[in-house]
């Protein structure tokens, strides 16, 4: 005879069934995606013209192993497998195709640089491969109608060249601007953003633009010809090579115009430290993450964090690098959006939570600065705070400011 009893306990086998055949379904409908495993693929500079940015990847990957000793994300461990792209387009594409179609990632994240990913945005978009907080403020990035498995993590270069355009105007409205850009999306990002603010009435305050290739050994000529214009304020929109170099030259000249510093360039340990400390004084740029050789952090509790991280799973050398501190906080927002997934781990439910972030505080950004994404906002930080760096660190100017 079969009781009651019985059929409750059928039933509810056969809806454990259920859901195993569902959660197996799922896991075989989820590329990079098993009951134990999430992969995770990157390309970054390791080597190279902008190779100082590797620090970012190797904090990823220490940080990724850092929550698998913590257990991972929902009981799966995350897998990351970061290669070296040079800065090179061509090999990016080389490498992304390896990552999707050989080693079958769930999602690319952080890769970096302006030209590289843009090389390869049509491919990840045409195979609905999501394309996680590429690391470039270029606002091609932000185009969430056209290509949505695309998202940037850092502020709009043209966002950060408004804000310095207007602290121009508002400081120094006789000036005579010239900028030093990088001969891409990157570079012309603020030019772009000076226009804006300028206008056609303003225009001439523009008086030189000078441009480099990432292949070219210095920048030194360029920088020799915009102080010949007879400016008296410096855009240096470089990567940190550059960076360093037109720090350093500017200097050496004798030039004394205001200067003004792309934030991707702003680390002490990797940039100001090399062109020399005493050169970088009196630098300006738009922060939105913390510098951490800033004393004034010590005891906040992103620092405390940070500095137990760095101590157990990196180093001193990383816990200065603001680079590191970067890829710290870029990490814990790929790390969220994972947590968010849940159990669907999809491609198309990891999109979906990446444009769902709600104020959410990575670690070691600003104090007042959150990540905010939506459908149709695919730009994560909209604030940003200008700094001025004083021989030794960055100290905060005025409020925090948006576009």
């Amino acid at each position: 005879m079969i009781t009651r009893r019985v059929l409750l306990q059928w039933a509810a086998a056969a809806a454990a069934y259920s859901a195993r055949g569902s959660q197996a379904a799922r896991a075989e409908n989820a590329p990079g995606v098993t009951d134990t495993e999430i992969k995770i693929g990157q390309t970054i500079p390791y080597s190279g013209p902008a190779s100082a940015y590797g620090v970012i990847g190797r904090t990823e990957a220490a940080y990724f192993k850092m929550i698998n000793d913590q257990g991972g994300i929902n009981g799966r461990k995350i897998n990351f497998i970061s290669l070296d792209d040079a800065y090179s387009p061509p090999k990016t594409v080389e490498q992304v195709r390896r990552l999707v179609e050989q080693e079958h990632v769930a999602f690319l994240g952080n890769t970096l640089g302006t030209a590289p990913n843009a090389a390869i945005r049509q491919y990840l978009n045409d195979n609905k491969v999501p394309q996680l907080f590429v690391l470039s403020g270029a606002p091609m990035f932000s185009d969430p109608e056209r290509f949505p498995w695309t998202i940037p993590a850092i502020p709009s270069y043209v966002t950060e060249a408004r804000i310095y355009a207007k602290h121009i105007l508002a400081t120094r409205p006789d000036a005579k601007i010239a900028v030093l850009y990088q001969n891409d999306d990157f570079g012309k990002g603020y030019l772009k953003g000076l226009r804006d603010v300028l206008g056609p009435d303003r225009a001439d305050m523009v008086v030189k633009a000078a441009s480099y290739e990432i292949s070219e050994p210095t920048v030194d000529s360029q920088v020799v010809s915009l102080q010949g214009s007879g400016a008296n304020v410096l855009i240096i929109a470089a990567t940190p090579k550059f960076a360093a170099q037109a720090i350093r030259k500017s200097y050496d000249l004798g030039w004394s115009a205001t200067r003004y510093l792309s934030n991707v360039s702003s680390s002490v340990a990797t940039v100001l430290k090399p062109a020399g400390l005493e050169r970088s004084n009196g630098l300006i740029t738009a922060a939105y993450i913390i510098d951490v050789t800033d004393p004034r952090w010590k005891d906040t509790p992103d620092m405390l964090a940070w500095k137990a991280f760095t101590d157990k799973y990196l180093s001193a050398i990383e816990f200065v690098d603001g680079n590191g501190a970067a890829g710290f906080g870029y990490a814990a927002t790929l790390v969220q959006v994972l947590k968010q997934c849940g159990n669907d781990l999809s491609r198309e439910n990891i999109m979906r939570q990446a444009a769902n972030l709600k104020d959410f505080h990575a670690r070691l950004l600003w104090p007042g600065i959150t990540v905010n994404t939506s459908p149709t906002n695919f730009s994560p930080i909209r604030q940003l705070q200008l700094t001025i760096f004083n021989g030794t660190n960055w100290e905060p100017s005025g409020a925090v400011l948006s576009d």
